[in-house]
């Protein structure tokens, strides 16, 4: 559900270090919000203040999120705690291969460029032959 930016309320949150906040702006950016806000029903913020100051940060005016009721301070505190705890960051091995396997298909070696091309031209070759 879409909301707009301006009606979410932020209250008290532990998280006080924002981190790179133009970083995730560009993300946001190039991908999208990948994962929703979560606020209550009076719309204040439950989950997401990150995406939240980067969406403020790329001037949106509206915002995807999740609404659930969750009238309870501690309820509330738990939720923004579990979020910001239950995620496991790459491991530097899996950097390293994450970036091997990304350059490897942005810049394809010469054996593969010339497969694609060869395939390129006979699927060019073959559908001029059907009209």
């Amino acid at each position: 559900m879409q909301i707009p930016v301006e009606d979410i309320i932020v209250k008290k949150r532990i998280r006080q270090d924002m981190g790179d906040i133009p970083a995730l702006a560009e993300s946001m950016k190039r991908f999208g919000l990948l994962s929703p806000l979560v606020i209550n029903e009076r719309n204040e913020l439950i989950a997401g203040g990150r995406r939240l100051e980067a969406a403020r940060y790329l001037g949106w005016k509206t915002i995807n999120v999740v609404v659930l009721d969750i009238p309870e301070k501690l309820a509330k505190l738990e939720y923004e705690i579990e979020e910001n705890i239950q995620r496991q960051n790459f491991s530097p091995d899996e950097i390293i291969r994450a970036t091997k396997e990304l350059n490897q298909m942005r810049n394809p070696g010469l054996f593969r460029r010339i497969l694609r091309a060869l395939v390129q031209f006979f699927r060019g070759l073959f559908r001029s032959l059907k009209a």
